[in-house]
């Protein structure tokens, strides 16, 4: 073999040693971002909500959102109806990116893009 040809080969197992360790770490740490972008692509609009109504949120039968209890500190985050979110007074709306005000909240009330048709 050629030194070039070896040295791509070196470099192609080098790339593929790289994506096998990416795509591992999915399900772990490295990913939590990328499963809490999802969520949050999701949603049409977020809130901070106090934990009492996101505890009655799930007792109502909202799923939380397994991405939050992966964050450190654990959030609790719910995906609920705009019309349900809107009967909670104390809901404050905050913007949908990773900023200060959405990764400082404890508990966030999510809610599904609506579509007309």
């Amino acid at each position: 073999m050629s030194p070039t040809f070896e040295r791509r080969i070196r470099e192609h197992r080098a790339r593929m040693l790289v994506r096998s360790l990416d795509y591992r770490q999915r399900r772990h740490a490295r990913g939590v971002w990328f499963r809490l972008r999802r969520v949050l692509a999701e949603a049409g609009a977020a809130f901070v909500i106090p934990e009492d109504e996101a505890r009655t949120l799930i007792a109502e039968g909202h799923r939380p959102e397994p991405v939050g209890q992966e964050l450190e500190p654990p959030k609790l985050i719910v995906m609920a109806s705009s019309g349900r979110i809107a009967r909670i007074a104390s809901a404050q709306p905050v913007p949908m990116r990773l900023g200060g005000e959405l990764l400082t909240a404890t508990c966030l009330a999510l809610t599904p893009f609506e579509t007309t048709g």
